[in-house]
Order: C-alpha cells, then structure tokens, then sequence
C-alpha cells in the first residue's frame, strides 16, 4: 500500500547531501513528522468536537419538542 507520508518521509531522508550530517537529516524528517501527526491529530480533535457538539444539539432538541408535546396534552386536558 503507497503511504504519500511515509513517501515524503523518504524522500527527506534521501534528499539530504552526502556531506551533510545524518542526525541533522533524521531531525528534520522527525521535526516534519510530528508537525504532520499533529496536525492529523488536530484536525480529528475537531471533527471530535463537532460531532460532540451536533449530538448535544440534536438530544436538546428532541427534549425540547417532548416537553412541548407533554405540555400541550396537559394543556388539553380539563
């Protein structure tokens, strides 16, 4: 399976110069890694949250319209 992440991952590590210094290369695609997880990670906090947010939204309105209707009958009743 292609992972375009692990792919540029890859590609960081092998685009550095040879005379360049191995712990340098690794801590750049380390860096650029975390930068992506976090930013995965954030993206599903939010969608978390939303979700979150549009049940809360949909239980209160099925309280609200069950109470309306509990009112109503005894409104109804003589």
């Amino acid at each position: 399976m292609h992972d375009r992440f692990e792919q540029s991952l890859r590609e960081l590590m092998n685009d550095s110069p040879a005379g360049r210094d191995e712990r340098a290369a690794l801590g750049k695609v380390l860096k650029t890694a975390n930068r992506q997880i976090g930013a995965g990670k954030l993206f599903s906090l939010t969608g978390h949250w939303f979700e979150a947010i549009m049940i809360a939204l949909n239980t209160t309105a099925r309280r609200s319209r069950a109470t309306k209707s509990i009112r109503d009958e005894q409104d109804k009743a003589p």
